[in-house]
Parts: structure tokens; C-alpha cells; sequence
């Protein structure tokens, strides 16, 4: 299974290549059908007209989402500020940073940054027990480093999206590695 190679894309009309389609339908509970038919229907709506943010909100609001969470990284605080202030004149906004618990990383025997110096772990399973706890519809991840946002996700009750994704080097654009061929070649060297 290799899609990202195929030249063909008959997917795209009504090609299934693999023969998912009636399996993958049987997920499809009232809960899940509703993300699929608004997800559509702002893609359908909105396409190339709105940005991620006003595609968030409108999601939130076509969904009847009132309580939205934000798990953040520290890092990124600002960030979260401005985000939680475009959310809350329309919704209530819960957010968790990520050293909440403010667990020693010496208890895991997590490597630290400076082993000489006192370091709080991140703690993505306390971030979604607390908005768990909040009872929050819909949760945004903003931030979180790698495998952070992976076991935020899977303790969530409420369905995650994900509105920033870390990456230091490139001003939090990931994609940025696959579009610049500079970073491409330095990839292709390093073991």
C-alpha cells in the first residue's frame, strides 16, 4: 500500500483499491457521521476562503460545540492567549499547559535538557484529564512536542484537532521540510 505513489487516483471518483469503503462505513456511528457531514460541508462551503482559525470556529459552531479545550505547550503560551482570545466571545475556552502536575522528570527518569538542573515534565495525560474534567466538547492541540500531542490525543475524551504543530526549527511549519530543497538534501544525508 503505497497511495502517495499512485498516478492513477481513480480514488477521486470511484476506484477502491483496497476494498475499505463498506468496512470503514460501519464505523460510521451518528457521532462520527456528523464530523464527516460538517467536515464536508465547510470544506465544500469554504474551500480556499478561510483560513484554519475561521475553519475551527465554524466547525465549533456547525457542530454545536460550546466548550472548547486547548492543550498547550509552554513554549507556546503566547500563542495560546491569542488563541483562547479569538475563541471565547463565542465559546467557553478551558486551557491546560503543559508542565500542569508539575511532575519532576526525575520520577520517570525522563532525560532532561539539563541533568544538572530541576525539570517539570511535560505531561499531555494530566493536560487531557483536566479538560476531561471540564467536560469540553471539542479539544485543540497547540503545540504539543511529538509524542506529547500522541498521548494527549489518546486520553482525550472529547475529538482532538490539532491548530499548531510544533517544530522549533521552522517557525512551527512543518511542511515547510518538504517544500524547502535545502532541508530536503540535508535529510536525504543524515543517517
Amino acid at each position: 500500500m503505497r497511495c502517495d505513489a499512485c498516478q492513477d487516483r481513480q480514488c477521486r471518483n470511484d476506484k477502491d483499491c483496497f476494498r475499505i469503503g463498506p468496512e470503514s462505513l460501519k464505523h460510521y456511528n451518528q457521532e462520527i457521521a456528523d464530523l464527516a457531514r460538517i467536515a464536508s460541508s465547510i470544506e465544500s462551503r469554504f474551500y480556499g476562503q478561510k483560513n484554519r482559525l475561521e475553519e475551527l470556529i465554524q466547525f465549533a459552531h456547525d457542530m454545536n460545540y460550546r466548550r472548547l479545550g486547548i492543550a498547550f505547550c509552554i513554549g507556546l503560551s503566547e500563542e495560546a492567549a491569542l488563541l483562547s482570545g479569538f475563541l471565547e466571545s463565542e465559546f467557553e475556552v478551558f486551557s491546560v499547559c503543559c508542565k500542569t502536575g508539575a511532575v519532576s522528570k526525575e520520577i520517570l527518569a525522563l532525560e532532561k535538557i539539563d541533568p544538572a538542573a530541576y525539570e517539570t515534565m511535560c505531561n499531555p495525560i494530566g493536560q487531557a484529564l483536566l479538560l476531561n474534567r471540564a467536560h469540553t466538547d471539542l479539544n485543540i492541540i497547540c503545540g504539543l512536542c511529538i509524542g506529547h500531542d500522541i498521548q494527549f490525543t489518546r486520553y482525550s475524551k472529547a475529538p482532538v484537532t490539532t491548530f499548531i504543530v510544533k517544530d522549533r526549527m521552522l517557525g512551527h511549519n512543518p511542511a515547510a521540510a518538504l517544500y524547502c530543497r535545502y532541508i530536503r538534501k540535508r535529510l536525504r544525508q543524515e543517517p
